[in-house]
Order: structure tokens, then C-alpha cells, then sequence
């Protein structure tokens, strides 16, 4: 029993030709398997500390990478945490039932469009009916559960208030909607979104008798909306979805072990509450880890109403005029936090002294490297 990476997995099945992939999830594999080999380029890099220079391969930087990205997401919690609402939140999920997946697999790009849509409508006219302003949402697409399954389903941090044409509302409750509310309206405008793509061509493959089937049985059953305050631990919250804004729900640390012919994977089963293992073929955990690529170019993480990139400036500087400032302290706090997760130079750690004031010295060529590495030995 050996360890292994996401990677080598790739690289055992390409070489023994057992793998099935469309050209876009090939492409993905590409990257993951070339991710920080000389394949992607090398840099050169000094610490400022003690001087010593090194060599340090480019990562793929694609979003569906488990060794890449983890500055990308130390940003994106900064970001989010600079630019939140001086509120309480509510962490809503939107889930869709698995009766889709099947159209999932064919229209993926179609039916998460959809979702977003859906979601966002639902959220905003009911507040405005009841609240009498305009809401606000950031929502991060999840396709997949603890055993890489698919199981699609949104999540969305809503500032407990609403924004109307001159002044800000803020919801004093425990609730933001009612879930069975939302679930209802989810569900019909789900169905709409269904519907007028197929009316458009959208849904290719898909015959009208097989529309009709499929809606109705959708319309019968009980969609799931997850509605809770997350006053709590909401900047906990955002650093759980900043973990797969780029990239996978499936990390290197999760492969346990590899026999040469299966794969152990642990998980965390929710129904125990406790970590479990379960033992898969290389070919069926990339088959499971291929579930969940996006379409090329597809936005994981968008923000609607006063919360969106076009007027999410001017919406917070008038929300912090009439709502109640934050303490000065507090403010202090997340600003040395804020410094504190950002890296001096570069985010890269010196192999000698462990210093993180690295400094790029630029890119070096592919036999310049090799000459260096065996110098060194």
C-alpha cells in the first residue's frame, strides 16, 4: 500500500488507456497531471531573509485542481470579509433533486444557469413583496457530496436587510423567508426555467413526452430549502465556500492509499457523524471527480442585487451611513487579520529558513534548470 496523488491516478489511466473523458474533462486532466512539473514552466525565486536562491515549478491554476489555488482563496476570503454587509447573514441552500441528473450530465450548462436564475428570482420577489426593497446574494454552485456523488445544490449568503430607493431595511428575525415558502416558488420557477429551455432548443435530445414526464414528476415531489442565520460564524461560513470556489471538493489528503489496483478514499458520513472509507477503482474515482467539471468559462461564484460587482460599492456606503457602524476595535482586528493572511511578496515559503519574503527573479529555461538540479544533487 502506497500513497498516492490525484495526478499519478490520472497518469496510471491514461497510460493504461482505461479512462473515458469528453475533450473538456481531458483537458482538466491535462492540467491536474502537468500541475507543478517543468511541463508548466519554471521559476526562479530568492528569500530575502537568508539569500538562498531556488527553483519552484508553475502550478495550472485551473479551478479544478487539488494542489493549486490556495492564495486564490486566502483573496477571495479577504474580499468577501472586506466587502460584507455590516448585518447579520442567513446561509440559504437550494437544492436540486436528483431526479435532473441524468439531464444534468447532457445540459449542464443550461440547467446550473437555470438554478442561479431560479434562485436569485425567488429570493428577491419575495423579499420585495414582503420587505418592500431589493435583496442581496452571493451564491457558490456545489455539484458534488462527501462521496463525490452528484448532488447540485447552491449555496447563498443574504444580508439580513433589504435595500430599497432611499433607505436600508434591516430584518430583525430568525428567518429571512419562509422555507416552505421559497421551496414552492423554487420549485415552479425551476420548472419555468425547464420548460422555456426546452422551447428554445436548449435541451437537445429531450423529446416533449419526456419534457411532460419529467416536469410533472418534479412538480410532485418536495424540493429542499435550507434556511439558517449564520450571525454566528458567518466568516467561518465564507471560508467553507472559499475551499471550493476553486476547485473540487476532492484534496490529496482525502486519498489514502493505493494498492495498485484500488483506491482508498476517506469522506465524512453525515448520517454517523463520524470519518469513514470506502475502496473504488482509479477509473470510477475519476469518473466521480469528472461529474463535477464545469463548463469552460461557467461562473461558480456570482452576486446579484445590491450585492453585484456593479453596484455593490455605492449599495455598501450607503448601508453603512444608516446602519450602525461597526466598533473601532473590531475594525482594527480585521485589518491586522486581513495584513496578517497576506503574503509579503509572493505567498511562497523559503526551503532553508521557512521565511515567506520570497522574491521572484523571473522564468528560467528548461535545461537551465536541470543543469542547476544536478549541481546541486
Amino acid at each position: 500500500m502506497e500513497k498516492v496523488n490525484l495526478s499519478q491516478l490520472v497518469q496510471h489511466c491514461r497510460q493504461n488507456q482505461t479512462l473515458y473523458a469528453s475533450p473538456r474533462q481531458w483537458q482538466v486532466l491535462h492540467h491536474i497531471e502537468d500541475c507543478r512539473t517543468e511541463k508548466m514552466g519554471t521559476g526562479q525565486y530568492e528569500c530575502h531573509h537568508c539569500g538562498y536562491h531556488w527553483y519552484w515549478h508553475h502550478s495550472c491554476r485551473d479551478r479544478h485542481c487539488p494542489q493549486c489555488q490556495t492564495k486564490a482563496n486566502e483573496d477571495w476570503v479577504r474580499k468577501q470579509t472586506e466587502r460584507s454587509v455590516p448585518a447579520p447573514y442567513f446561509h440559504i441552500v437550494f437544492t436540486l433533486p436528483h431526479q435532473l441528473n441524468e439531464w444534468i450530465s447532457q445540459h449542464d450548462r443550461v440547467i446550473y444557469h437555470a438554478l442561479f436564475h431560479s434562485a436569485w428570482q425567488t429570493l428577491n420577489v419575495l423579499a420585495i413583496r414582503k420587505y418592500h426593497g431589493r435583496a442581496g446574494m452571493t451564491a457558490v454552485l456545489h455539484t458534488w457530496g462527501q462521496t463525490l456523488a452528484r448532488h447540485v445544490h447552491l449555496h447563498a449568503l443574504v444580508p439580513a436587510g433589504v435595500l430599497g430607493t432611499q433607505s436600508w431595511k434591516r430584518v430583525n428575525k430568525l428567518y429571512f423567508l419562509s422555507v416552505k415558502l421559497m421551496s414552492n416558488r423554487f420549485r415552479g420557477l425551476m420548472v419555468g426555467q425547464l420548460r422555456e429551455a426546452h422551447k428554445q432548443g436548449e435541451l437537445e435530445g429531450v423529446t416533449r413526452h419526456q419534457l411532460t414526464v419529467k416536469l410533472n414528476e418534479l412538480m410532485s415531489a418536495l424540493w429542499v430549502v435550507y434556511c439558517k442565520s449564520a450571525l454566528e460564524y458567518q466568516e467561518t461560513l465564507i471560508r467553507y465556500l472559499a475551499r471550493y470556489t476553486h476547485r473540487i471538493g476532492l484534496s490529496n489528503h482525502r486519498i489514502q492509499s493505493w494498492d495498485g489496483e484500488h483506491v482508498r478514499l476517506s469522506y465524512k458520513d453525515y448520517r454517523t457523524n463520524t470519518q469513514s472509507q470506502m475502496t473504488l477503482t482509479p477509473e470510477e474515482l475519476l469518473r466521480r471527480f469528472l461529474l463535477h467539471v464545469l463548463p469552460k468559462g461557467f461562473m461558480r461564484v456570482r452576486h446579484y442585487g445590491y450585492m453585484s460587482n456593479a453596484i455593490r460599492r455605492k449599495s455598501l456606503l450607503k448601508i453603512r451611513e444608516q446602519d450602525t457602524p461597526r466598533p473601532e476595535q473590531d475594525k482594527k482586528e480585521r485589518e491586522e487579520k486581513s495584513t496578517q493572511q497576506e503574503s509579503p511578496v509572493t505567498g511562497c515559503h523559503c526551503p532553508a529558513c521557512g521565511d515567506a519574503s520570497a522574491h521572484y527573479i523571473g522564468e528560467v529555461t528548461s535545461n537551465r534548470w536541470k543543469r542547476e538540479r544536478l549541481r546541486t544533487g
